[in-house]
């Protein structure tokens, strides 16, 4: 009764506060002095806006210039036409120049963009809420630039910037992976999903060679190409040592390479068979010509394959039809939770504390693994925020990353940084889920992969706002073209 008591009073008050007609009056000539000031700025000012920070923030200043309204003279008109252009170009570039690879991972609730049991068209194994995992908050995640907003994803647009087009991923299963969750992204905006299909009639399984997936009402095709080394992998030549079992001709690119070279869009990836143990300790080596190259380290062998691939797509690919583009290696999160207790103090304080948590009052040490001695991710519900800086994780994006940027011709290939941004996704993985409703055996997990919908959707969201960009980017420069075309006839 009293709440009700003090909320009527404070509603009489403020009413009382409205009614006071020297308060009111104060407030109308404000509010009208501040009208005719505005008014008059639209008629003298030539006034410009540049916001920094992210959405939502108040602007950091305002730009005034003052102009004046001339007659029909063609060197005023252009003047002005081309202070326009300019300052377009101005508020484009602030945008271009924008990182989106910056930020941090905030909830959204609004998120997944698409439900997996809607979706047909994502292998069973990443499928990981139909195949048991008990908790969904994995898919709440959305990756937020630092110093501006990234657009939604918007499955419409994408697919009618895609008619008529081909669209393909090229390398190993990480990157099926992304071509299976944009065909779940596009595939949501398709009510008849008899609409899509695969042109050979090949299922949607594990698979050795390509995959070709058709939008029937858009003329388009999203393709996924398996080139796990991105090179050509067969037998060594005559002579070789005989621990040679097969070699890498790291000059030569994939033999379905003329199968791509067409394609509107490229998105290659490398990385997670560029291992000790999937070359050089299970006998393949690297070969350069018919000479193979004993002594070469998985490293240059690389970086050797990375430089081939460019040259190939400097000689083979049309760049101004076809944009290129390599998306980063993507970490994987296998540890090992060896529980222990008791444990001395000295040992606590020899542990990072990043490798460490409690459970059931013992201490577990989250150390290195990999799929096959029970490295595991079963545990993991929560990004991990605050990620260290691991160098190691960070070879493979730096070999490309050096490759492109030596290559100081135009550049035919970009780079979409998921590094580190996936680096924090521990959360993202199959781990126990990817064997249909039976779990996998504690020791035989998947940290590798990931689930869908999940962090891969993220890798497609920064692809298309990156793609959304290039062609901004393209359309304003043909604009200022042609505008200096026609006024260098005046």
């Amino acid at each position: 009764m009293n709440i009700n008591n003090n909320s009527k009073l404070d509603f009489f008050k403020k009413l009382n506060r409205l009614n006071n007609p020297h308060e009111f009056s104060v407030s109308l000539v404000f509010f009208l002095l501040l009208t005719l000031f505005l008014l008059c700025s639209f008629f003298y000012f030539d006034h410009g806006v540049q916001v920094n920070g992210q959405k939502g923030e108040a602007p950091a200043r305002w730009q005034f210039r003052i102009g004046f309204i001339r007659g029909n003279n063609n060197e005023s008109s252009k003047s002005n036409i081309n202070d326009n252009i300019n300052s377009n170009s101005n508020n484009s570039k602030s945008e271009e120049e924008c990182d989106y690879y910056e930020g941090k991972w905030v909830w959204d609730e609004t998120y997944p963009l698409y439900d997996s049991k809607d979706c047909s068209f994502s292998d069973g194994g990443f499928r990981c809420l139909q195949n048991g995992r008990p908790d969904h908050s994995y898919t709440k995640w959305r990756w937020q630039p630092n110093k501006c907003d990234m657009p939604r994803f918007d499955a419409k647009v994408m697919l009618e910037k895609l008619r008529n087009k081909r669209l393909v991923y090229v390398g190993d299963s990480i990157g099926r992976n992304q071509w299976e969750s944009l065909l779940c992204m596009l595939s949501s905006a398709i009510p008849d999903k008899s609409s899509i299909y695969e042109v050979n009639g090949n299922p949607i399984t594990k698979h050795m060679g390509y995959l070709i997936f058709r939008f029937r009402d858009y003329n388009c095709t999203i393709e996924y190409y398996r080139a796990p080394f991105l090179v050509v992998q067969g037998r060594p030549p005559a002579g070789a040592p005989e621990q040679v079992r097969y070699t890498l001709r790291v000059d030569q690119l994939e033999w379905t390479s003329r199968q791509w070279k067409d394609a509107d869009v490229l998105i290659f990836n490398a990385g997670h068979w560029w291992t000790h143990d999937k070359t050089i300790r299970s006998g393949c080596y690297f070969q350069e010509g018919n000479e193979v190259k004993m002594n070469m380290t998985v490293e240059t062998a690389f970086r050797r394959s990375v430089e081939t691939l460019v040259r190939w797509v400097d000689s083979q690919v049309n760049v101004t039809k076809t944009s290129v583009y390599f998306r980063s290696y993507a970490p994987v999160h296998f540890r090992r939770h060896d529980c222990i207790s008791p444990v001395s103090s000295k040992l606590c304080l020899s542990i990072p504390m990043y490798w460490v948590s409690s459970v059931s009052s013992k201490l577990c040490i989250h150390s290195g693994g990999d799929w096959k001695n029970g490295g595991a991710c079963h545990l993991e519900t929560t990004p991990d925020l605050e990620a260290p800086y691991s160098p190691q994780m960070w070879d493979h994006y730096n070999i490309v990353n050096g490759v492109l940027s030596n290559h100081t011709k135009t550049p035919s290939v970009k780079m979409v940084n998921v590094t580190y941004l996936t680096l924090q996704r521990k959360d993202g993985h199959p781990s126990l889920y990817y064997m249909g409703t039976k779990p996998a055996p504690m020791h035989r997990q998947d940290c590798s992969h990931w689930c869908l919908p999940g962090v891969p959707d993220t890798w497609n969201e920064l692809l298309y706002a990156v793609f959304l960009r290039q062609q901004s980017v393209n359309s304003r420069n043909s604009t200022i073209a042609s505008q200096d075309g026609k006024f260098g006839k005046l």
